[in-house]
Order: C-alpha cells, then sequence, then structure tokens
C-alpha cells in the first residue's frame, strides 16, 4: 500500500469516488482494508471493493524491490531522474521499490554508469554521485550492453532485439515470453495471449428486445458462461486439486458498439482470459472458478455499483481491458 499511496494517488482517488479506505495494521507486513461509503450502501462498497483489489493486484504483482548503495543526497538526485519509483535511504544504501520496467531501466542505469566510471577511475570515491555526474558526458561501449532480466552483458551471438527495440539474452527472453509474450521493459505484446480458463468451457449468446438502461433504442445481447467443475493443472495455484465449476450470465445493448465488444469478448474467451482458479470475492472459498480482470455487467439495472447500466463508459472500458491483453 506504500506505493499505492504515494505514487497512485490519482488512481486510488478515481477508484474509491465517495468511499472511504481504512488500514487497519495486523502486523509489520500484512494490514487489513476497510472499506466505508459515504451512504448506507454495502453493494457500493462492495463494487468499490472488487475494483481496488484488481488494481492492487495490478500494481503489486510487478513491484520490485532492490537495495543499492547511496545516501541521502544520491536519494534526491535520483528521485527527481526516476519519478515513478521509491528510494528509502537508510545506513549508506537505497532501498529501491517501483514496477519492474522501470526498476530494470534503473538497474541498467546504474550498471552502464557504473561500467563507464571503472574505466577512468578505481578510487574508492567512485560513488553513486559521482556515476550520475559522469552519465551525460561519458562513452559507452555498444558491446557493454546489459540484459534487463539478468542484468549480465549481453552475449553478441546471444542477443536478441524486439520490434520495440529494447534487447535481451535470447535464453532469458524466451523463457520470459513462456510466461507471457510481451516485453518485460515496455509491455508490448508480441504473439497471442493466453490465459488459464480451465478447458472444457462453453459462451453461448441469445438476444431479447428489451432495451437496458441508457440504450433505449436497442435490444440486450445475454452471455451465458459455463465453466465446468475440474482438476488443476499446473497452471494452476494448486495443481492436481479440484476446483469448483461456474455459471455466469453477462448483459451488453445490441448496439454496434456493444456488438463489437462480444466479438472482442469471444475472442478472449477463446485465449482463455475471461476466467481463472482462485479465491471468490463472494464466498471466500479457494479453489473456484473466478473472474478474471475483464469486467463484465451481471445485471440489468442498478448502474455500476450494482454491477450494471446505465454506465456510459462500460464498453469503452472494457475495451481498454482487451486492448491491453492485445485484443482490439
Amino acid at each position: 500500500m506504500d506505493y499505492i499511496n504515494k505514487k497512485c494517488e490519482e488512481k486510488l482517488g478515481k477508484i474509491l469516488g465517495n468511499c472511504s479506505l481504512v488500514p487497519v495494521p495486523q502486523s509489520d507486513i500484512t494490514a487489513r482494508i476497510t472499506f466505508r461509503p459515504q451512504s448506507d450502501s454495502f453493494r457500493q462498497a462492495a463494487f468499490v471493493r472488487q475494483r481496488f483489489i484488481t488494481f492492487y493486484q495490478r500494481v503489486a504483482s510487478d513491484l520490485h524491490i532492490i537495495s543499492v548503495p547511496g545516501d541521502l543526497h544520491e536519494h534526491n538526485k535520483l528521485q527527481r531522474k526516476f519519478p515513478t519509483l521509491i528510494f528509502e535511504p537508510s545506513n549508506n544504501k537505497l532501498t529501491v521499490m517501483g514496477p519492474f520496467p522501470h526498476i530494470a531501466e534503473f538497474k541498467e542505469f546504474l550498471w552502464k554508469n557504473h561500467s563507464t566510471k571503472r574505466l577512468v577511475s578505481k578510487t574508492p570515491t567512485d560513488s553513486l554521485s559521482n556515476r550520475i555526474s559522469a552519465s551525460s558526458s561519458a562513452h559507452k561501449d555498444p558491446d557493454d550492453e546489459s540484459c534487463p532480466i539478468c542484468m549480465e552483458t549481453i552475449v553478441r551471438n546471444k542477443k536478441k532485439t524486439l520490434r520495440c527495440k529494447h534487447s535481451f539474452c535470447s535464453d532469458c527472453l524466451e523463457k520470459a515470453f513462456v510466461y507471457k509474450p510481451v516485453c518485460p521493459t515496455c509491455g508490448e505484446l508480441y504473439g497471442t495471449l493466453k490465459g488459464t480458463q480451465p478447458d472444457g468451457g462453453a459462451m453461448e449468446v441469445t438476444k431479447n428486445t428489451s432495451p437496458l438502461p441508457g440504450y433505449e433504442k436497442y435490444g440486450t445481447i445475454v452471455i451465458h458462461y459455463y465453466i465446468p467443475r475440474g482438476i488443476q493443472k499446473e497452471e494452476h495455484p494448486s495443481p492436481g486439486q479440484p476446483y469448483e465449476g461456474a455459471s455466469r450470465t453477462a448483459y451488453l445493448p445490441d448496439s454496434p458498439e456493444g456488438r463489437m465488444v462480444l466479438g472482442l469478448l469471444r475472442r478472449a474467451f477463446d485465449q482463455r482470459l475471461i476466467f481463472t482458479i482462485g479465491r471468490s470475492t463472494t464466498s471466500g472459498r479457494n479453489n473456484t472458478v473466478t473472474w478474471n480482470d475483464i469486467h463484465h455487467k451481471t445485471s440489468t439495472h442498478g448502474g455500476p455499483t450494482h454491477y450494471g447500466y446505465p454506465d456510459p463508459e462500460y464498453l469503452s472500458r472494457v475495451r481498454d481491458e482487451l486492448k491491453v491483453k492485445g485484443i482490439e
């Protein structure tokens, strides 16, 4: 939460709306979060809680922490150069926290400047601040390029440069792409993203003439999802353990944009991105089929706080969520 409070304050405010977030420390490393709406709306608090969980998981899963030599003076200079990172000085060291791509950029910056300074001086005064000052005028050896994944020098005949111009050790990149086919530095997608949605499910679509609030000129698209129960595979949280299936219903307006989103959702379903296996946010049970981070409208009425309509920004939001996964 420290990183979110310091670096994601604006996004957090948009998610909370008129709810307040009350952290209750449980220990040095854990805290319980309570959501308190200004009105007595349990559904609103539940909706905000779900959005916060998705947001928190996205941020937390990408955070990395490293420790490097440095002092308070260097901390101030680095903070200006890398505003998305948090620098905490302690005992002549800096603890650095931030998203993996930015940590990788920071480590590459340190490595390049350290290597350059070492060529012109081997004195004990080779401090981090000296290396920062030297970076603007030092000559860079094009052969001494480090891999942002392993931080080792890239061997020339094992170098892989992506379309986005970022380079890696070919072995490191191959292993990273097994997990997710995106550039580890900038996040550009390469290939088709596959999720961990259990096999054997079905997505069926029906239509009716009843309009959704905000789309009075159109009928309604009704999506029926069914995922049967089964046994978890190696890609799931508890391989070999059984999981509970799920049956879900979602709604879209039968408008041109709604039909476009339906096509995108069908592609996401075929790529196993709609569901995953985890902990149910409603029942609290583990080893059950749950929504992944592509939001659906599971009610026809009630607005955003009831997961329903009207919500004029929903179709745009879900298209953005799908675009991140390479579906557009």
